[in-house]
Formats: C-alpha cells, sequence, structure tokens
C-alpha cells in the first residue's frame, strides 16, 4: 500500500513538537497516527469517542500530562 499525504489541523504545541522531534520519532508519530485513523475507519464510531478511549488507556498505563509534555518535548 502507498502512502498518501493528507492535512490535519493541531494545537501549535502538538505541531512544534512534531517539527521539533527527529526524523525517526517523526515516523514513529505517523505511523501511530495511521494505525489509529485507520481503526476509525474499520469501525466507525466518533471521534471523540476513540479520542478518550487513547486517553483512558494512556492514563491507565501511567501516562499522565508532565510525562506527555516531557516526551513532546524532548529533543
Amino acid at each position: 500500500m502507498r502512502a498518501q499525504n493528507i492535512t490535519i489541523r493541531v494545537s501549535p504545541e502538538a505541531a512544534r513538537a512534531y517539527k521539533g522531534a527527529p526524523a525517526e520519532e517523526r515516523r514513529k508519530l505517523d505511523a501511530l497516527l495511521s494505525l489509529k485513523l485507520s481503526e476509525v475507519a474499520r469501525k466507525p464510531r466518533p471521534l471523540e469517542k476513540v479520542m478518550g478511549e487513547i486517553s483512558r488507556k494512556a492514563q491507565e498505563r501511567g501516562m499522565t500530562p508532565e510525562i506527555l509534555d516531557e516526551l513532546l518535548n524532548e529533543s
């Protein structure tokens, strides 16, 4: 399957984190987003529900806003 480019709107912080990430990290983020969007396409559910589930699972695994901020701001 050939990859395609899309444009999405994100917060300024998310844009800075993505643009400032090393190429390998950007590829990982691209793959993660692609998987999640594919999941949404296979299971027609409201995006808000999917995002809520992602957030809940991350919190269950110990993700905190501080940890997320630290990960996004690593150089």
